[in-house]
Formats: structure tokens, sequence, C-alpha cells
């Protein structure tokens, strides 16, 4: 038995998604060991790597067993997250004025990460269930709206702007994938900037309003506060800008060495990526990406119900809207929302909760082999 259990896994398994996954992540280390060593962190590196091998076992867990089981316990899933984010707010430990972490000496983990693979979850369990297959309508949304509003609430209490609009873009390119009618459609587009600007007076807080001002003084040429809150993404830009087409090395970058870009490890690690490998190395990374978000939708179109096709997509959404911020912020087209790089930038974690989204990805592609 365990013998055909070895061989089924061998010859399902998805060395596609495998491959694409690890390269990414072993393309992040040595970008984190090439940042650590400039900034005089030399072991950072370390640490990411028990991430990676924590987060890895756990994807291989998740990625034998049958993604069904995972349909009966969406909901479940989805309520430990809800309790870990209220819990976090309650005796989380508070760090540069926001309380996002549980933390037991030097270890720390973040419960917001995780809440987005167990969103997916419970969108997808719902959706399982729902009757409805195509002109889904506006108040065919309220209950998954209601989903995804309540952690966003939470996250954005912690403050982390960033993670809530991930949570909220993941309920957005699930529910466009639905089969939402034009007239909801445009509803939602119509309510977006209302939305937005009752966020700007009454969610927001004043560092926050602060990124998105200068963002836009940055883009405008209207007098950008370069030395302060524009510093980063101008930073970036230079950074970026002067690896030109094939990089001034590996080990060679300025940015880190010099100080000038202080969050090259977490938000600006594409910054030094670039600066080292020019446009060439930036696009081949890019590339990996694409690919890699476009065999999610592969997985999706191939898997055999709902429920998988609904945990293809939101794990795609994760790393395309994770993608979009964060290249947008080291490109100076969007404001800085503190996004991390997937599986690329440093944080435990981002790295742990990424992981086991592609654990529930692999177990939908293996898995859709076998009948019910």
């Amino acid at each position: 038995m365990p013998r055909i259990l070895v061989s089924r896994m061998r010859d399902e398994f998805d060395w596609v998604l495998f491959i694409v996954v690890a390269l990414i992540v072993i393309v992040g280390l040595l970008n984190l060991y090439s940042t650590g060593k400039a900034t005089g962190a030399p072991d950072l590196y370390l640490t990411q790597l028990y991430w990676v091998v924590f987060g890895s076992i756990g994807a291989f867990i998740l990625s034998i067993v049958d993604y069904r089981l995972y349909e009966r316990l969406g909901y479940l899933a989805y309520g430990v997250g809800i309790l870990m984010l209220i819990a976090v707010l309650l005796f989380g430990r508070e760090v540069a004025g926001s309380v996002r972490w549980f933390a037991v000496g030097e270890f720390r983990l973040q419960p917001s990460e995780l809440m987005k693979p167990l969103l997916v979850v419970g969108l997808a369990k719902y959706l399982h269930h729902d009757p409805r297959s195509e002109d889904r309508k506006i108040e065919d949304l309220i209950i998954p709206g209601l989903m995804t509003l309540i952690p966003m609430f939470l996250i954005l209490k912690e403050p982390d702007l960033g993670t809530a609009l991930i949570c909220l873009l993941i309920f957005l390119s699930i529910m466009m994938l639905t089969r939402l009618n034009v007239k909801s459609f445009l509803i939602i587009l119509t309510a977006a900037p209302i939305s937005g600007l009752l966020a700007w007076n009454y969610l927001l807080k004043d560092y926050q309003k602060i990124r998105v001002t200068s963002y836009w003084e940055l883009m405008t040429g209207n007098n950008p506060d370069t030395l302060g809150a524009g510093w980063h993404a101008n930073q970036s830009m230079i950074a970026i800008g002067s690896g030109k087409v094939t990089g001034k090395g590996y080990l060679e970058g300025t940015a880190g060495p010099h100080h000038f870009l202080p969050e090259c490890r977490t938000d600006f690690p594409f910054a030094v990526f670039a600066e080292e490998h020019g446009f060439i190395g930036a696009a081949g990374l890019i590339f990996l990406y694409l690919f890699l978000i476009l065999w999610c939708v592969r997985i999706a179109s191939l898997s055999r119900d709902r429920f998988g096709a609904v945990i293809a997509i939101g794990v795609g959404a994760i790393f395309f809207w994770h993608v979009v911020f964060n290249l947008g912020m080291v490109l100076g087209v969007m404001p800085v929302v503190g996004v991390t790089l997937p599986l690329f930038s440093y944080g435990g974690s981002s790295v742990l909760a990424l992981l086991l989204s592609v654990g529930l990805l692999m177990s939908v592609s293996i898995h859709r082999y076998h009948r019910t």
C-alpha cells in the first residue's frame, strides 16, 4: 500500500508548480544573503531558510491530503483565522505602533498573513455549496462580502492597510470569476470611490495618508518630498535604474550597503535584485511570477469541482496582488503600503502562509485525478 501511494504521488505530483516555486524561493534566499551581507546581517537568510523548511513541510502535508477534506473543514479553518486576529489584538506584541504579532522570545507569528489562505478556503467552502452557477447578483455577495469584511476590519485595527487590501482584492478576484453579472459589476465600480473616500476620512491613519500624498507628489512632480515620506520610492527607482541591462553583479549593489533603502529586506528586495542583475534578471523574476499565476488558472480550469477551482483562483489572486502591489511600490507607480514580494521578501509569517497556500494548490492539482 505505501508503495502504491508513493508511486501515485510521483506520477501525479505537479513538478512544474514545484520547480517554479522552488526557483523563486532559491533566488529570494540568494538575494536576501546579498542584502544581509550588505547591511551587516549576514545570517538573515538562515532565519528565512528555517521558515522555508518549516513552510515546505507544512505544504507537503497539505498536498498529500485530498483537498476535499479541507472543504469539510472550511468554515472551521476560517473561524480559527478570525479567532487568531481577535487574539492578536488582545494579546499581541506592539512593534512600531502596530499590534500584528504573537511573540515568544525571538519567534513571531503574524496571523493576518495566515488569514489570506484561510479566507480563500472559507470563500471556497461557501461557493462550493452555493447552487447559483451564473449571473450572480449583488445580493449574492452579502455573505461572502461579510466573510471578507470581518477579517479586513480586524486587520485594519492592527493597523495593516496592505494586508487588508489584499484580502479585499482576493474576494473581488474570486467573485469576478464566478460570473458576476454586468449590473452588479457596475454597482461595485460605482461604490469603490465612495468607499475609498470613507476609508480616507475614517479608517486610514495619518502616516498612511502621508504615504498616499507623497506618492501623488512624486508621480506629479509637485514638490515631492524625496527626503521624507517619498524617500523609499525615490531611492528604489534610482537603484533599479542604476542596474541598467545586465546589473552591477551579485553582491555588488550599493543601495543596501549605503542604507539608501532601509526596508530593502522586506518591502524593496526587488530593487536590490534589479540593481545587481539588471533588466534581464528582473524580467526573468517577473516571468516566474507570471508563469506561476497562469499555472494557478490552469489548475483551476482542470479542477473537478468548484471548491478546487476557487482554491486555485484564490491562491493565484494572493500571488498576483502581492506582486502587483510590491512592484508598484518599488517602481513608484503605487503608494508604499508594506506588501511583500511573495516568497522573496524577508518575513517568516509571509513565507509560511504562501507556502501553505502552495500546498493547498498542489493538493488540488494532485487530487483532481481522483474520483469522489
